[in-house]
């Protein structure tokens, strides 16, 4: 591997800044050269705590930089599409926070750009790099399931419970905003991964809370038009059934747990944790019909250094691959491939809801 570092300029300042920031910095092989904000006191400001050599207002000067031979996006996703565009054309690797667009031709536009420009572009798809979630793909590859009868996924937490929190972006659909987008797009990716490519897609799409309060404008309620809860059905390979619950608004819900149930035996991942959706998960097996019990951890899935915040430990692992295939030009998951397939599972989502069918996977 080349020794030298890549320059990664920071873009999104919000989750970037608090997760992105020291992920990347994890790296020795990585150096933040450069910070885009498009207020200038703010780039500035950031610049300066943060330590960052360069700020800049202006996407276009950004990406002109002689440092900067990659960059990282962790805007709202509505943004995604044309700054990882600009960024491809530009000549630079990307590290892109999910989801990864807002529809699936954007995607595969970006997909087709980065292999053409020969770039590596990399998803934040980060539950593959938990090690309790490392372990039971291990164990799926063992066999420990036998033959997969059915699957069930709840993803229940109360970051949108409270009304009164601000109408913004995530209010807003054409934003790329609701649950869908949020955790939906981790589900599409972690049952592709785990269990095999979905066929068909039905879903049930609902915003039980109509309007919030714009802070910029007096308080004024105004329209919610991205989904907070979701109810889905997928269809895998031999007709095997997956059914996903996903709600942002669930006061109290029970967290986020994945139940595979197979001929075997069970597999049950689960964490109750609503303030930290990395830190907590569990991992309860059991053969032979057998009561559940929890199962050991191997100490070399262990992260090599946690975090107060557990986000950052799982995204340094993903910030380490795409510094490796930057570095050896080997393309390795979760890639913008995989981004594209998430994008188009979610498509169908929307597809299905608005024609209350089912919507089959080309």
């Amino acid at each position: 591997m080349k020794s030298e570092k890549i320059g990664v300029a920071l873009i999104g300042t919000g989750f970037g800044q608090k997760v992105h920031l020291p992920a990347l910095r994890s790296n020795p092989h990585v150096e933040v050269v450069a910070v885009y904000h498009r207020d200038r006191d703010r780039a500035e400001t950031i610049a300066r705590d943060q330590g960052i050599p360069q700020a800049c207002t202006e996407l276009d000067d950004l990406l002109q930089l002689p440092s900067v031979q990659a960059v990282s996006i962790s805007t709202p996703p509505f943004l995604h599409y044309p700054m990882a565009k600009a960024a491809l054309q530009a000549g630079k690797h990307l590290f892109l926070e999910k989801p990864t667009t807002l529809n699936a031709t954007e995607a595969q536009d970006l997909y087709t750009l980065a292999t053409a420009q020969n770039l590596v572009a990399t998803m934040n798809f980060e539950f593959r790099y938990i090690p309790s979630w490392q372990r039971l793909s291990e164990l799926l590859q063992e066999d420990y399931l036998g033959t997969l009868r059915y699957a069930k996924i709840d993803w229940l937490v109360s970051s949108r419970a409270d009304a009164t929190r601000p109408w913004n972006w995530y209010a807003q659909k054409d934003c790329g905003g609701g649950a869908l987008g949020a955790i939906g797009s981790h589900t599409f990716d972690y049952v592709t991964w785990l269990l095999g490519p979905v066929k068909r897609v039905s879903a049930r799409l609902s915003t039980s809370i109509p309007e919030r309060p714009d802070p910029k404008e007096n308080n004024q309620l105004k329209p919610v038009t991205a989904d907070d809860t979701c109810n889905i059905l997928l269809e895998l390979d031999g007709q095997v059934p997956v059914q996903v619950c996903l709600s942002s608004v669930a006061m109290q819900g029970r967290g986020h747990f994945v139940e595979l149930y197979g001929d075997r035996g069970t597999l049950v991942l689960g964490s109750d944790n609503q303030k930290d959706y990395v830190h907590g998960f569990k991992l309860l097996g059991s053969q032979k019909n057998e009561p559940l019990q929890e199962l050991e951890i191997p100490d070399r899935l262990a992260f090599a250094k946690t975090y107060e915040d557990g986000r950052i430990a799982p995204i340094a692992r993903v910030v380490d691959e795409w510094v490796h295939s930057i570095h050896t030009g080997e393309t390795r998951s979760p890639s913008l491939k995989e981004g594209v397939i998430s994008q188009i599972l979610m498509d169908a989502c929307h597809r299905s809801h608005e024609t209350g069918q089912w919507v089959t996977i080309d």
